[in-house]
């Protein structure tokens, strides 16, 4: 009874096991068959492992490239930020050019009084809401993109003001502004040169910054051989601060992008308004025709 009781403890099995073959220990059985332990280990391949080769260097194809480090620019001053293939693309910082009062002043009249729209611009042929709100001033239709912004004589007052102010201090003429307004962190601007024929070839842009910080990026076109690929080209960051004035010149945008980026914390709103000297549409493009688009037909 005893047994029978040690052999029920055990559930779905026998208590004992059935003994093994004895000279077997260890070996896997084939078809109740042992199975040689030489001929295991050799089937594996392990007796015929060769010692395997010293390592040897072999300089790699291409040479180890770094990418180079971000250059920052906060401090006032002229910036010649490259010298080819175009011309000198040069960068003037003017942080402060309107003081803390002017500029909260101006940020809350703009703010509520000029008319902000979400524009409609296309990508690849799909018609996406661009991040952000803007509006437009000048004698001349804009287009950028696939979408024409009409002309709007009508200037607020504070923008008159404004251009006036900014065209003593560049030495330079506006007849056209581009306002945009950037309600918090997640409106943003993309990577772009403002290089549209209508523009002009190698345009000055006068941006004045108003309301929260945002950082200005910029990164230099590649060049032909790397095939768009921008990884290891210059980039340069500029936080642009409540009431600071940013120039491009030369031929910051035959040779540079810039954008905007979205900022994934508490941002509150800025307005950015770019002053730029538009002209007539070349005879016989598209609106919106890029320069170099423009360079190549004529």
């Amino acid at each position: 009874m005893s047994d029978k009781r040690q052999r029920a403890r055990v559930q779905g099995s026998w208590a004992k096991q059935s003994p093994k073959p004895s000279g077997q220990t260890g070996i896997a059985l084939k078809n109740n068959q042992p199975v040689n332990a030489a001929a295991t280990v050799g089937s594996w391949g392990f007796d015929n492992e060769k010692t395997p080769k010293a390592f040897e260097f072999h300089q790699p194809a291409k040479p180890v490239r770094e990418v180079p480090p971000e250059r920052v620019i906060e401090q006032a001053g002229e910036y010649d930020i490259s010298y080819g293939p175009s011309g000198v693309s040069r960068l003037r910082l003017l942080p402060g050019f309107l003081s803390t009062e002017e500029a909260d002043w101006m940020f809350s009249k703009l703010l509520a009084e000029l008319p902000w729209s979400q524009k409609t611009n296309y990508r690849e042929g799909e018609a996406y809401e661009e991040p952000r709100l803007t509006c437009w001033y000048g004698e001349l239709p804009y287009t950028y993109g696939r979408s024409t912004m009409p002309s709007n004589s009508q200037w607020h007052p504070v923008l008159e003001t404004l251009r006036t102010a900014v065209e003593q201090a560049t030495g330079c003429a506006f007849n056209s502004l581009l306002c945009n307004l950037y309600r918090d962190g997640h409106d943003s601007i993309g990577w772009h040169s403002d290089d549209e024929a209508s523009l002009g070839a190698k345009p000055t842009i006068a941006s004045l910054s108003l309301g929260d910080t945002r950082v200005f990026s910029l990164r230099k076109q590649p060049p032909p051989e790397e095939n768009g690929d921008y990884t290891y080209v210059e980039r340069i960051r500029v936080p642009l601060t409540h009431g600071a004035l940013l120039l491009m010149e030369g031929a910051t945008q035959d040779d540079w992008q810039h954008r905007v980026a979205k900022e994934y914390h508490d941002r509150g709103p800025r307005i950015n308004l770019t002053f730029r000297t538009i002209y007539p549409e070349p005879e016989g493009h598209r609106p919106g025709t890029k320069m170099r688009f423009t360079e190549k037909k004529t």
